[in-house]
């Protein structure tokens, strides 16, 4: 006898798009640290947009998913809390990347990049957590959730060292608010890409 999962299905097309949902952030973020580390030229926001655009894309067709099919691998709100999650990633990236491009002047000296290089590795992590999902072992997903919980206490630990800067009296009143403004826009991207991934450790505890 056929089972419904055979079917119907078995619900991997929700772990397909939550990698590609992930995927784009992660080429967001791999984009932001290219510009930063290119910053004597006008930046080029094409790639940020795309990634978004990629990332609405997968939105509409896991909202979509969960209307249509039958089977879903793991609980419905563990999926819509996921993909809202990873949502943010882009959207955090992109802000900066927009805001970034209208001050570059008032930028030429300091450098994002370190922090970006974070990002991207913060966000490279997400991916092979998400891609865990398919297997729901729970090993390989807390070594995973350390590894950005460690990134993140990295990005903490550049912030300190930005508020040494902003006191250092070297700066002039608009470096100092921009300083700390995209500083702290790159620290809430980092704290996404956590965000995204305690979502999807949780998943793994909830069903391993």
């Amino acid at each position: 006898m056929f089972s419904l999962q055979t079917i119907f299905g078995q619900g991997n097309q929700f772990y397909t798009l939550l990698e590609e949902a992930a995927a784009a952030a992660h080429d967001s973020a791999k984009a932001l640290h290219a510009m930063l580390k290119e910053a004597d030229r006008q930046p080029a926001l094409d790639a940020f947009k795309l990634a978004r655009q990629r990332e609405r894309d997968v939105s509409i067709q896991l909202s979509q998913e969960l209307v249509d099919s039958f089977i879903i691998p793991i609980e419905r709100e563990d999926i819509e809390s996921l993909a809202s999650a990873l949502h943010k990633i882009p959207k955090q990236i992109e802000k900066f990347a927009d805001r970034y491009a209208l001050a570059t002047q008032h930028l030429e000296h300091i450098d994002f990049a370190p922090r970006a290089a974070m990002l991207e590795q913060a966000a490279e992590v997400v991916v092979k957590m998400v891609r865990q999902l398919r297997n729901l072992k729970l090993e390989p997903m807390k070594a995973l959730s350390d590894e950005l919980r460690a990134l993140e206490n990295d990005a903490d630990r550049l912030m300190l060292e930005l508020y040494r800067d902003i006191y250092s009296g070297k700066l002039d009143h608009m470096q100092m608010f921009l300083l700390k403004e995209f500083f702290e826009i790159l620290e809430k991207a980092i704290d996404r890409c956590r965000e995204a991934g305690v979502v999807a450790y949780q998943i793994v505890l909830k069903n391993s």
